[in-house]
């Protein structure tokens, strides 16, 4: 399954609604495989984008395709794409059953996968009872369902972790891992930065409709900085020895922060000034950190080039 069929292609989309330009010239690639988190704050565009991939929005410009076509031509939509856009939209009086049971008769899908796709999101127990005394958590899990009725290559999931509890939370990481570990495609849309980190592989970080980074998770934090977490009984003689080539910050627990020289540089010029040594560790930005960071700089635009095909625009 870990082939382009899967692959995700945004190209110069571009969407305006009257006056206001939501998405701009926005170009990404999501590879088969990964899981990629698809980033940016309230209002920069993520939403109008899934949808415009999905085909419920019509772009200005530019477009997109899975597979190497759009959605629209695609032969069978619910086994290509399976998509988590709203997790409300639900028939209050029919049972979680019932309500799959109709996707498949629709989307010509054995009714039999319904019970299977119930028992893959933990909610077989819950099977019989009406949506509407369901929580939101249990919502989620239900539109996860439905999302893979059709066994998809393609996952596409708006906010997904919405409304669940911590046990829940943890399932989905480790439900996404496996799924994107037999090969699929993984977009997810969220909010919820320290899940995210803990869950993907890439990320594609927009602001104000148009491209700030993409690229591996690990790529990106090692570009954005890191520094270097020292502890020395003679730690004097050290600040010393890195006056003039390093930006030191003394912390209250007698450990220096130093940032500028790499962690193998700074055990170097210990070595060489015969200096022991208690700790020495990079502190890497966590993906809050940089998000915040890059959603600040105003025009910034960078490509991390493990990421086929998706150029900044």
């Amino acid at each position: 399954m870990a082939d382009a069929s899967g692959r995700i292609e945004v190209s110069g989309l571009t969407k305006m609604f009257g006056t206001v330009k939501a998405v701009d010239d926005l170009s990404f690639t999501v590879e088969p495989g990964t899981v990629t988190g698809f980033l940016g704050p309230n209002g920069a565009g993520k939403t109008t984008t899934l949808r415009c991939v999905l085909g419920l929005v019509a772009p200005t410009a530019g477009g997109a395709t899975i597979g190497g076509r759009p959605y629209a031509g695609l032969t069978t939509p619910p086994k290509n794409v399976g998509a988590l856009l709203e997790a409300s939209s639900f028939h209050p009086a029919r049972t979680a059953r019932s309500h799959l049971r109709i996707y498949c008769t629709v989307s010509g899908i054995p009714k039999q996968r319904a019970d299977e796709v119930l028992e893959l999101v933990g909610l077989s127990s819950a099977a019989d009872r009406k949506v509407k005394g369901f929580s939101m958590g249990m919502r989620q899990r239900l539109g996860l369902a439905a999302a893979l009725l059709g066994d998809p290559e393609v996952l596409i999931l708006d906010e997904p972790a919405n409304g669940l509890d911590p046990e829940g939370i943890v399932w989905l990481r480790q439900f996404l891992r496996r799924l994107a570990g037999e090969g699929r495609t993984i977009l997810v849309s969220s909010h919820v930065l320290s899940e995210v980190e803990q869950t993907v592989d890439h990320v594609v970080i927009i602001n104000r409709g148009t491209l700030v980074r993409q690229g591996k998770l690990d790529e990106l934090a090692e570009h954005h900085g890191h520094a270097v977490l020292v502890r020395s009984p003679e730690i004097d003689r050290l600040v010393t020895a890195l006056d003039g080539k390093a930006e030191l910050t003394k912390l209250p627990d007698g450990a220096v922060r130093v940032i500028g020289p790499t962690t193998a540089e700074v055990g170097h010029i210990a070595f060489t000034e015969r200096i022991e040594l208690h700790e020495l560790a990079t502190e890497r930005s966590d993906l809050e950190e940089i998000f915040f960071a890059l959603t600040g700089e105003a025009g910034a635009v960078e490509h991390f080039g493990s990421v086929e095909g998706g150029t900044a625009q």
